[in-house]
């Protein structure tokens, strides 16, 4: 048996590695293990210390209504002197030279996170705690009750999981930040329509 948490977001969520993934290629609906890591270092701060592993988070999973891109427009951090007006202003485009891009941001509509637990007492913690998805401004709350669910029945939930590890489904799914830029791997799993 394991003890499960179902976090929510009642708004649009930006999603995981979106900020970096969206302009080149459709950025991934899952979870990296440095996400989750984070997401766990975040619940128990006593695990700070800690690099490179996750210790209480045994399985994830991850689902939403629908997904929404939206356009962001950023600038550069300094600001340019117009002497003929003396006027500072933020970067532009001017000469061909760019200064400020779009870019197309995916958002989760409503996502829905599980957390499952080795320890009854670890998931009882964690559900009086919110958690950040990828940005601090997303927050998720729990819900107070602790699920006690078996292996199958968590399965049977909708959602995807990155099965941590390598295995000959996996694939390179980014670099460990809490542990030196380790590569890291893993398998997608998804049961039934993960996007509702």
């Amino acid at each position: 048996m394991m003890y499960v948490v179902k976090y929510s977001g009642k708004f649009g969520f930006i999603k995981p590695w979106t900020a970096v993934r969206d302009g080149e290629t459709f950025s991934q609906q899952f979870l990296t293990p440095s996400i989750i890591e984070g997401i766990e270092k975040k619940l128990f701060p006593e695990l700070l210390e800690v690099k490179g592993c996750i210790q209480k988070i045994i399985r994830h999973k991850l689902r939403y209504d629908a997904m929404d891109s939206q356009q962001e427009q950023t600038q550069t951090r300094g600001w340019e002197y117009i002497p003929g007006k003396k006027l500072y202003v933020r970067g532009k485009l001017e000469k061909g030279k760019i200064t400020k891009s779009i870019l197309i941001r995916t958002v989760m509509i409503n996502p829905v996170l599980y957390l499952a637990f080795k320890e009854k007492q670890d998931a009882e913690k964690a559900s009086k705690e919110h958690i950040c998805l990828c940005r601090n401004e997303d927050i998720m709350l729990p819900d107070e009750e602790v699920l006690m669910l078996s292996e199958q029945e968590f399965e049977a939930l909708n959602g995807f999981e990155l099965r941590f590890g390598e295995s000959e489904h996996s694939f390179l799914v980014g670099y460990n930040r809490f542990d030196g830029a380790a590569p890291m791997y893993g398998w997608l799993e998804y049961n039934g329509n993960s996007v509702l």
